[in-house]
């Protein structure tokens, strides 16, 4: 063998001796710190349905796919022509029946006076027929006359109270037209972003049928899937991190916020035969709500990346995940 050649094997000898030492180098860089445990996921969040509850046409759209939109903020107008009609109609109702009230009130103030003056025509009847200078017939009329007048005081009386309920009745039916027409304008529920645009101005929507569907941003999570040594150790409100691929340089705080009680198969992005033949539990990293108002303007679902959770309350954060968002 000659020298030239005995040069390369060496040569090759120890660029293979780099190289892999590189990668054993690299490997122990890379290694997580005991209890520690890690899943690949994707950044998700809630959505929410924006829905009409009863059959109208689509007035006015005041947002967009892609727009924030912030909880009670106006989303889309429905025609409420019909329902106001209803609502005005429901209104002289009540003012009609309040006038009724109004003369059974009166009537009622009659027939007290009426009351009292046969009162005092009976006493004096009484009083003439007791000293022989008045009939007895007399006495008898009057007396006659006070029961007439008392038994149409309660009729008026039950008249009234009919009358009461039946502007009750037109005050519910007056609140239940300003309900529906209220519900015709529909809000955003949540702080969130418009996902799906679903209709069009001058669209019938039926009884709940959808106008938007909005990302919840108050629920931003990742799901990872941890083998059930791992999962078994988890605490709920155990400390995790996220690391997306877009910013592997920007880790993000979360925490454990629910661990399946069921176990099941790994999600397909795990290649492996062996890794697919073992049961995983499904884990959901949440973000905190203050992280996600803080940098809502770049927040999307969909986004891949790593969540890391703490296993052993006693684990650190290698030095990469120290300083989160």
């Amino acid at each position: 063998m000659s020298k030239k050649t005995i040069a390369w094997i060496l040569v090759a000898v120890v660029l293979g001796a780099s190289y892999f030492g590189y990668q054993y180098w690299q490997q122990l860089q890379s290694a997580l710190p005991k209890g520690i445990a890690s899943g690949n996921g994707r950044i998700e969040a809630k959505l929410v349905d924006v829905v009409a509850k009863e059959p109208l046409r689509v007035q006015e759209l005041r947002v967009d796919e892609g727009d924030l939109v912030k909880p009670g903020e106006v989303l889309v107008l429905l025609d409420t022509a019909t329902l106001q009609a209803e609502l005005e109609e429901a209104k002289l109702n009540v003012a009609a029946t309040q006038e009724k009230v109004a003369v059974a009130q009166a009537s009622i103030v009659k027939t007290q006076s009426e009351i009292r003056l046969a009162k005092i025509e009976v006493r004096r009847s009484s009083a003439l027929v007791a000293e022989r200078a008045g009939s007895q017939r007399e006495l008898d009329v009057r007396n006659a006359a006070l029961q007439t007048t008392s038994a149409g005081l309660q009729e008026n009386q039950a008249t009234l109270r009919t009358l009461e309920q039946e502007v009750r009745v037109a005050e519910a039916k007056v609140a239940t037209v300003q309900t529906r027409i209220d519900d015709a304008t529909l809000k955003s529920p949540i702080l969130g972003r418009v996902l799906y645009r679903l209709v069009e101005v001058g669209e019938v929507l039926g009884p709940g049928g959808k106008a938007l569907t909005l990302v919840n941003l108050n629920d931003v999570y990742m799901e990872i899937f941890l083998p059930a040594e791992q999962a078994a150790r988890l605490k709920i409100g155990a400390e995790a991190r996220i690391l997306l691929d877009a910013r592997p340089d920007r880790p993000i705080k979360g925490y454990v916020s629910f661990v399946s009680p069921e176990a099941e198969f790994t999600p397909k992005q795990v290649e492996t035969r062996s890794e697919r033949e073992k049961l995983m539990f499904r884990v959901k990293l949440r973000v905190p709500e203050k992280t996600v108002e803080t940098y809502i303007d770049i927040i999307k679902t969909g986004v891949r990346g790593v969540g890391y959770v703490k296993a052993e309350d006693a684990a650190s954060w290698p030095a990469s995940m120290q300083n989160a968002l």
